[in-house]
């Protein structure tokens, strides 16, 4: 159930639907906190083979008798995020999105920060919420301060948003302050900006993943920024319906698991270790390498007798020429671990990849990352979870 750390018992009326509104998908979380119609964990990714074709994927219709949200039938909804991407945040706001569609509400969905240039990501996850229902509309103009002022919920989801209320809303951010939920995932130190969050107390309410982040942000904001959080819920991710279904197929794990380790060259009885996050600094891809390279050396300076080690990145995405991929796979071929180490591009789909790997790796909250879901979901494959810690004193 989601915490919350008033105690007084009377709420204002908007307060009071929307703590209802947590209190549901709180429930709804122990079952899986929000239907992933193919949506999957924290950083997740897309394989867009062709910028033109948009798979359609229908979401289960929930029906509005059983449904703990029926109460947001009709209500108008507007979903703001600060980019369209595969990372964590904006896939759980969408998510968000399609489990009120599923019960009648009215959902507009803006993304405040777009490139110039088209994008395949941007283009297929667009689609994925029109075929849906969702409204995409433009992040400024008349249309979307008419439909803010309107609105019976505004999610304002991660930090950054934040800016976005005096760049569009203006004189106006005052009137809808009373009808924004905040949800926030980060935990880095820069997020703590007056810029990002000096409307913060003034909202109805903040939405945050974990019980340790919360009091990080409780404990932040009244430290540094002498300002003090709203009402704050803790409302945990869960697993999704179809992952835990491979979860607890054996047959379809092997099945996956063969598959899989066949494309990468991997044999059965070897050692593949993984990680999987969206290719990006920050996300530890760097220190695994690393990390995987000393190990390889320990285990030839030792003559350890061990299977025969292989690495998996997942998240990979060489379209977008980042200077962070070009350095990790400079260093695979500095190092000559080309053999043993390999990339696989983004994608939504993560069970086939739990069902072949051995061991996930995965950064450390050292710099800020918040709790990943790939955790639980790997943990639900029955997978050890190593974690990789690089302390950074600049963030604490």
């Amino acid at each position: 159930m989601g915490k919350h750390s008033a105690t007084g018992w009377w709420v204002p009326l908007t307060k009071r639907w929307i703590l209802a509104l947590l209190i549901m998908l709180s429930i709804s979380t122990a079952i899986a906190f929000f239907i992933r119609a193919a949506l999957d964990p924290c950083d997740r990714h897309l394989e867009v083979s062709d910028k033109k074709r948009v798979q359609s994927q229908s979401v289960p219709r929930i029906a509005t008798k059983s449904s703990p949200l029926s109460f947001m039938k009709s209500k108008l909804v507007l979903l703001v995020s600060h980019e369209l991407s595969l990372s964590g945040g904006p896939l759980l706001l969408m998510e968000l999105a399609f489990l009120l569609r599923g019960v009648g509400t009215k959902v507009n969905w803006i993304t405040i920060q777009k490139p110039s240039e088209e994008d395949e990501v941007i283009y297929s996850l667009e689609h994925k919420m029109w075929d849906r229902g969702v409204q995409v509309i433009s992040a400024k103009g008349q249309e979307t301060i008419n439909t803010a002022l309107k609105a019976d919920l505004i999610v304002l989801n991660t930090a950054v948003a934040g800016k976005w209320l005096d760049a569009v809303l203006k004189e106006d951010v005052p009137r809808v302050l009373p009808n924004v939920l905040w949800w926030i995932h980060e935990m880095r130190g820069h997020y703590f900006k007056l810029d990002y969050v000096k409307h913060l107390p003034l909202v109805a309410g903040a939405m945050i993943d974990s019980h340790v982040t919360a009091e990080y942000w409780k404990n932040r904001t009244r430290e540094r920024l002498r300002i003090k959080m709203p009402d704050t819920y803790v409302v945990h991710l869960g697993n999704s319906k179809e992952l835990m279904e491979v979860a607890e197929d054996n047959v379809a794990k092997r099945v996956l698991r063969e598959h899989v380790r066949e494309s990468l060259g991997v044999r059965n009885e070897d050692l593949l270790f993984a990680i999987i996050n969206s290719v990006s600094r920050g996300k530890g891809q760097d220190l695994f390498l690393h990390s995987f390279y000393e190990s390889l050396e320990l285990i030839k300076e030792k003559k350890l007798e061990v299977p025969s080690v292989h690495a998996v990145i997942i998240g990979s995405d060489m379209n977008a020429q980042t200077k962070f991929e070009s350095e990790l796979r400079n260093y695979v071929m500095q190092k000559k671990i080309q053999d043993r180490v390999h990339f696989v591009n983004k994608t939504l789909t993560v069970a086939p990849y739990l069902a072949a790997i051995d061991v996930l790796v995965q950064n450390s909250q050292a710099w800020g990352e918040c709790f990943g879901r790939i955790t639980i979901e790997a943990m639900a494959f029955q997978l050890p979870v190593l974690v990789l810690s690089e302390l950074h004193p600049s963030i604490w």
